[in-house]
């Protein structure tokens, strides 16, 4: 009930800086035992009735939290407190990055909707991972970790299987499974790798190394083409992909209403999110279900604010959703709500 006054005086700073508060405030407020457990007897969804085992891992619920809000896995436990069934990481490059110019996030509110240039800003695979192992070696948290990898700026895609190689092996033995991000519209060149005769390339080489079998999954763009879509589709059958994830940010701002979208086209580039991407995202949902035949699961995002929104993505072939937008409009109890209303 208070999340809106709270989110209306965040939104009086820039975006970037109220997500910094936002979770500094979080640590604080964690950092009280009675005020910890407050938060988690608030926010953490108790039933067992949506409980989900896939990819060799058992969910305790089908609600994650999409990668690029934790990028360097500072915030694990805190985001724990709020109940996310997965919590997915990165993206992570193998060397750190400082990403794009600032300002590089911004706000559409009356669309309830985010675009963002951030250009795979993070500490680089190494640091990440060892922040990875020190929590593992301090708690014995069941929260599943995915690890969502990309390349760096500078690498030419002829080499990208290798900058996505050493994040594998760098993170290999602190997530749960990885989402080769080939899909971010904010690194040049980077939607190239969709293309059939890359990914084939890029996943060869991963199971290659992939020697415990780690399940990685496929992040697309909401943008491709039917032909391009089919050519994944049919790229399941041809090497080990064991999951989708659909859909990333999209450049289509005929999304927006018309005074968004001039607010857009002075923002400049980046890739939108929230709910004007629920449909777009979710049409591209189904066709994937429909052309992979519940052979390999689809974890939906794209316009997931609430539990009629997860539900049009489970209607669609999703076995498990993630929020992101969704997160910053509805505030902590975003989780427990979807979960309620399911």
């Amino acid at each position: 009930m208070l999340y809106p006054l709270v989110r209306n005086t965040l939104f009086l700073l820039p975006p970037e800086a109220a997500h910094n508060v936002s979770m500094q405030g979080l640590h604080f407020a964690a950092s009280i035992p009675f005020v910890k457990q407050q938060i988690a007897n608030q926010f953490q969804y108790r039933g067992k009735d949506l409980s989900k085992n896939l990819l060799g891992l058992h969910f305790p619920n089908p609600v994650g939290l999409g990668a690029g809000f934790d990028k360097n896995a500072e915030h694990l436990d805190v985001l724990e407190l709020l109940g996310f069934g997965f919590i997915e990481i990165g993206t992570v490059t193998p060397k750190a990055q400082a990403g794009n110019p600032k300002p590089r996030l911004f706000r559409l509110p009356s669309q309830q909707a985010l675009i963002n240039r951030m250009g795979f800003n993070n500490d680089g695979v190494d640091a990440i991972a060892t922040r990875l192992k020190k929590r593992k070696a301090i708690t014995n948290s069941p929260m599943i970790i995915g690890g969502n990898i990309g390349k760096n700026k500078v690498t030419e895609n002829i080499d990208a299987w290798k900058d996505y190689c050493i994040n594998f092996k760098g993170l290999e033995e602190v997530v749960d499974y990885f989402v080769v991000n080939v899909s971010s519209p904010n690194t040049p060149g980077l939607r190239e790798l969709q293309e059939k005769e890359s990914l084939r390339k890029l996943f060869s080489e991963l199971q290659n190394i992939n020697k415990k079998n780690k399940p990685i999954l496929l992040k697309i763009a909401p943008d491709l083409e039917l032909s391009a879509l089919d050519d994944i589709i049919a790229l399941t059958n041809e090497v080990k992909i064991d999951g989708l994830v659909s859909s990333n940010t999209t450049l289509d701002r005929s999304l927006l209403n018309t005074e968004n979208v001039e607010k857009a086209n002075a923002i400049g580039a980046g890739g939108l999110s929230g709910a004007p991407l629920l449909g777009k995202s979710t049409a591209v949902l189904q066709y994937l279900h429909k052309g992979i035949q519940g052979r390999i699961p689809i974890i939906a995002s794209g316009g997931v604010f609430t539990g009629a929104d997860a539900k049009s993505k489970f209607d669609a072939g999703a076995d498990l959703v993630q929020i992101w937008t969704g997160f910053i409009y509805e505030g902590p109890a975003i989780v427990k709500n979807i979960c309620n209303q399911l």
